[in-house]
């Protein structure tokens, strides 16, 4: 096939423009239904147009299943976490239009870590010499910044991590550039402390789910009388009678 003859969408068949498709494993992808996949979905290349489609069936489900999303907490400043406190979900989205945007719905329990990490930078500032000239300070001085993200690993066939900004990068020293051996520590400017304790909840909320569940069974199972058989027995972990197999209630 030759880099100018016609191709065609694998997925809805139809044609593609040479500079406006995607690869696929097997084949192309159009635009229009690349922009129907997950944002976090990051497999394109290596992934069939079969499973493609199973994707876009998936993503129409979630759609659907958006009417029945109700938001009971945000958390975030710009790419925000839309909380549903009484189904135990969450979607991660920057649109105020949800069904419009078509976010992701993922339970709090396929959340299996969550990570907080504070990244940091430095730009160096100048000035003119008498030559009109960009020179550096001696010693070199500079803008530091910083800022908080929370990195999600999640149990989803179509992706695992989420990567959540909270807010933008804070510069610590504004209009103040300094040596690097004086340079602020991020913790001790106040915006920047507001995105870390918003950080800390986040993943506070979203893994303590697993965290429940984790001690709800370390606690000691407790014998009782099966309704079946009538044996004192204690349940397996699906709650069955050990002896004749029964369900127990328990």
């Amino acid at each position: 096939m030759g880099l100018f003859d016609k191709k065609f969408c694998s997925v809805c068949g139809q044609k593609v423009g040479t500079l406006f498709h995607k690869k696929l494993e097997d084949g192309f992808l159009c635009k229009d239904c690349a922009s129907k996949l997950s944002p976090f979905f990051s497999e394109r290349r290596s992934s069939t147009a079969d499973e493609i489609r199973q994707q876009l069936q998936y993503r129409e489900e979630n759609r659907a299943a958006l009417a029945d999303f109700h938001i009971t907490r945000t958390l975030g400043k710009d790419l925000k976490i839309h909380l549903d406190e009484d189904s135990r979900r969450f979607v991660v989205t920057r649109a105020r239009n949800i069904q419009e945007d078509n976010p992701d719905i993922l339970a709090y329990s396929q959340v299996t870590g969550a990570e907080l990490d504070v990244y940091e930078s430095q730009s160096e500032e100048k000035r003119k010499d008498a030559e009109g000239h960009f020179v550096s300070y001696v010693p070199a001085r500079y803008i530091f910044s910083a800022g908080v993200r929370v990195i999600l690993h999640v149990n989803s066939p179509w992706f695992d991590t989420i990567t959540v900004p909270v807010g933008s990068s804070i510069t610590l020293n504004s209009g103040n550039p300094m040596p690097a051996a004086l340079k602020p520590q991020p913790k001790a400017n106040r915006e920047f402390m507001e995105c870390w304790n918003m950080a800390n909840e986040i993943q506070r909320i979203l893994t303590g789910v697993r965290q429940e569940a984790r001690a709800e069974a370390a606690q000691p199972k407790k014998a009782v009388i099966c309704p079946c058989c009538g044996a004192t027995t204690i349940p397996d972990a699906a709650g069955c009678c050990e002896y004749c197999g029964g369900a127990t209630g328990a």
